[in-house]
């Protein structure tokens, strides 16, 4: 079945593409090693022609949006408040990659039609289309096009070519079409070096420093010479010698040796006196195990007893396990239940974000009598405090049996719901330890 839209442009509707994903979900796979091989490739076709599909889609609801706000006589600086993060919801990801979302469509529905064509045709992967997207973005719009038209014109000069490839090639024609961009925005991009840190596997961070690259490059040779120089002395590899030598240069202490550090820690208190192996969790970091949780309990006890660690109580309803209450010393109430909504809520409510909390804002709008209370608080991020303050955005609260949701509403209509997360170290009543350990055992058997 096909529908057709204004211009007599032919069509899948909503429910063909849904009876697609029906499709795709229930393929068999090939029967023989050649089959499969091919089914991959054309499969990938599919993905990026799907990307195609979803640039149409997003450059549509930009249009629409933009006329609905014109015709509302929406002040020209508060139009496509909130459309990004709108779409991020979309497409189950996070405010920041929906802006992203945003601006390639942008880019590829009116100014890249050949990687449109290129990506539309399954030649380019929606990444290496990012790629010339984000090469290209602080081109004129004229250098632009002419690099898409160099790039992606001929369909056939992409086949086999890599990512680092076609980032190559938009690099070069840009140095050629506009040098004098290119060193504005070197030195635009020496103002943004930063150092940042992130959750990495196995109980390890990615420590980042993004550093023009003359600095970049220094450091990393002068830890490479020292490593070169020391290798062989003891039983460490090249590679342990430079990250330990990164922590001795930046802490002036031995890589070995302790870093006192205030890390907020949040664990069960059967957890803490090793009455279970129940995950502890480190805010801004994530799920520990329970062992590692008490080594940094105990690590800071000193020799003669004393502690640098402080508790408080938090409590957890037993049915759900979502915090209800906590202990509070303080006599400033909004700073303790700004502590406490951090603790319940961990990381931003709204849905596929899972960005810190920044943020505590009312669910209901303060201005529309919500109250300043547990309930009506939500941890959220910048971003999405941010747009849930333009024009159809709301957030409603409501009781599912127990637990405390938040819908999560946009100017289409679209309700996205949110509830906090367990207490860290919370098991269902219903379910004993014995129960709980066969399910694990029957898990790994």
């Amino acid at each position: 079945m096909y529908e057709t839209r204004a211009g007599g442009t032919p069509g899948l509707s909503t429910e063909d593409l849904r009876a697609f994903q029906h499709l795709l979900a229930g393929m068999a796979a090939g029967v023989d090693e050649v089959e499969s091989v091919h089914r991959l490739t054309l499969l990938e076709e599919v993905k990026s022609a799907c990307s195609a599909a979803q640039v149409r889609e997003t450059a549509n609801l930009d249009q629409l949006r933009a006329a609905d706000e014109a015709a509302r006589n929406v002040p020209p600086q508060r139009r496509g408040r909130g459309l990004a993060a709108e779409i991020g919801l979309a497409r189950k990801a996070s405010p920041q990659k929906g802006s992203q979302y945003l601006g390639f469509a942008r880019a590829l529905a009116h100014e890249m039609p050949h990687t449109m064509a290129a990506l539309a045709d399954g030649v380019l992967t929606e990444w290496r289309a990012t790629i010339l997207v984000r090469e290209t973005a602080y081109l004129t719009r004229e250098s632009r096009e002419e690099i898409d038209r160099r790039v992606c014109r001929d369909h056939r000069a992409l086949v086999g070519a890599s990512d680092r490839e076609v980032e190559a090639r938009a690099k070069r024609h840009a140095y050629e079409l506009e040098p004098a961009a290119v060193v504005a925005r070197k030195a635009k991009a020496e103002k943004d070096r930063r150092v940042s840190v992130r959750p990495a596997p196995d109980l390890m961070t990615q420590l980042s420093a993004l550093l023009p690259m003359t600095q970049g490059i220094s450091v990393y040779a002068s830890l490479k010479q020292h490593a070169d120089s020391v290798l062989g002395t003891d039983d460490r590899t090249h590679a342990q010698i430079m990250a330990d030598t990164l922590v001795e240069r930046v802490t002036g202490r031995s890589a070995a040796s302790p870093v006192p550090v205030a890390v907020n820690m949040i664990m069960s208190d059967e957890c803490l006196l090793g009455l279970n192996d129940s995950a502890a969790e480190v805010q801004g970091y994530g799920p520990i195990p329970a062992a590692v949780a008490r080594e940094l309990v105990a690590a800071s006890v000193s020799p003669d007893g004393e502690t640098a660690s402080t508790l408080r109580r938090i409590y957890a309803r037993p049915s759900d396990g979502a915090l209800v209450s906590m202990e509070s010393r303080s006599r400033t109430f909004p700073a303790a239940l700004a502590h406490f909504v951090r603790l319940r809520d961990q990381r931003c409510r709204t849905p596929y974000c899972g960005a810190p909390i920044a943020e505590i804002d009312h669910a209901k709008p303060h201005r529309h009598d919500g109250p300043t209370s547990e309930a009506n608080a939500d941890g959220i991020c910048v971003t999405h405090n941010r747009a849930k303050e333009a024009d159809g955005w709301g957030y409603s609260v409501r009781m599912a049996g127990d637990i405390r949701v938040i819908d999560v509403i946009t100017p289409t209509g679209d309700r996205h719901r949110s509830a906090p997360p367990p207490a860290i170290g919370h098991r269902s009543p219903d379910r004993s330890k014995i129960e709980t350990k066969l399910l694990q055992l029957l898990a790994v058997a």
